[in-house]
């Protein structure tokens, strides 16, 4: 477990020094072995392949940024390294956002359905097991992780939300990010309530795919109480959900291996690529 060793030491260097650093900050970790799934400049996904014969369980991992352009999947890549480290295939997928060409809707819908499509193209060659696939999304990525459960559930063993923009009405009311979700959508509830139907995941209800929601008590982010309400509707509809807050995490400590909430995401993706 190379990989998990560098993350702990770094960590233990940053107590140390007392300046720990951002993930953000970190250099880029080793990039996967690309794969275009469509022609354009966005619609590519990364793999990495731990080592052994397998056949390996998979994680489609889906990045977060508020879907826009300046945010791609180069930051959660030490979160696929740290996945893969424990034996786990990840899919990273990278996919048209605002301000990119077709970026939004619905071309960010597309491309989230194309790429993981495309895992089966790949999946011989590469000895992953197709009867083992999570996925996993980090806060916009968590939205679209969870409108991929929808369309994928026969399919998915289950979806990981981490901080998941999970309800589009209630972030457009609280205009989270500047009112991103308004941006990604081309309006308001009012003006196209057909895209919040289809898009958030609040409202496409149940999703008939097992739900775990993983949210830090102090996200200033993507507030905590959107997964509690979520969650909380998800059961009521009869989705088999759950939510783990995880105390003193922020926003991105759930997808940093470093962090006091790592065990608790690696051990989520673990329960839900071997359950049933």
């Amino acid at each position: 477990m190379a990989t998990r060793r560098a993350f702990l030491s770094l960590s233990l260097a940053a107590r140390l020094t007392g300046a720990a650093q951002s993930l953000l900050d970190l250099p880029p970790s080793r990039t996967g072995v690309r794969f275009a799934y469509g022609a354009g400049e966005f619609q590519f996904a990364e793999l990495r392949v731990p080592a052994g014969a397998g056949p390996h369980p998979v994680a489609i991992v889906i990045h977060g940024g508020y879907w826009r352009a300046r945010y791609d999947l180069m930051h959660i890549g030490h979160f696929c390294d740290a996945l893969t480290a424990e034996g786990n295939a990840t899919w990273s997928l990278e996919y048209r956002r605002i301000g990119n060409p077709g970026g939004g809707w619905p071309g960010t819908f597309d491309d989230v359905r194309d790429g993981s499509a495309y895992l089966e193209k790949v999946a011989g060659a590469h000895r992953l097991d197709l009867g083992r696939v999570v996925a996993a999304g980090h806060s916009a990525g968590g939205q679209l992780a969870l409108w991929l459960g929808k369309q994928n559930a026969a399919r998915l063993r289950g979806v990981v939300g981490l901080a998941p923009v999970a309800d589009l009405r209630r972030a457009w009311d609280l205009k989270l990010s500047n009112g991103a979700v308004a941006e990604f959508l081309g309006g308001s509830p009012r003006e196209v309530p057909e895209r919040y139907r289809a898009a958030s995941p609040a409202d496409m209800l149940p999703l008939g795919v097992r739900q775990r929601l993983l949210h830090g008590a102090k996200d200033d982010t993507v507030p905590v109480s959107m997964s509690r309400g979520y969650v909380k509707a998800a059961r009521a509809k009869g989705d088999d959900a759950a939510l783990n807050e995880i105390p003193g995490a922020g926003h991105f400590e759930l997808i940093d291996p470093r962090s006091r909430a790592w065990p608790a995401v690696a051990n989520t993706i673990r329960e839900m690529i071997v359950g049933g």
